[in-house]
């Protein structure tokens, strides 16, 4: 396992209490475990703070920002993994999904 890359899942947000439960799951639930998840929340206003805050380990920052486009920017810049993939925070990993890009690139 040492030589698969390690993965880099970056989630932009703003204001995605409905959804970014169900998109950290997702990631929790891969059978792939090298990776880190980070979620650039651009200053919500309803209860994604409190989401987030319920996963620990979970790595976000929530700060004004100037759209989708720079949190993603800023999550890139943060990030240390091999790769890195964007996973919106209305979208979802299928099962097996971060396995399957890491065996791809190794």
């Amino acid at each position: 396992m040492a030589d698969l890359p390690r993965i880099s899942i970056v989630t932009p947000s703003f204001n995605s209490e409905g959804t970014i439960r169900e998109t950290i799951r997702s990631v929790l639930e891969q059978d792939y475990r090298n990776w880190e998840h980070l979620v650039v929340d651009g200053g919500s206003t309803d209860g994604t703070i409190k989401v987030l805050q319920s996963f620990p380990g979970l790595k976000w920052s929530s700060e004004k920002d100037e759209g989708h486009y720079h949190a993603m920017n800023k999550g890139i810049q943060r990030a240390t993994g091999d790769l890195i993939v964007i996973l919106n925070a209305d979208d979802c990993f299928r099962p097996g999904a971060l396995r399957s890009v890491a065996e791809a690139f190794r």
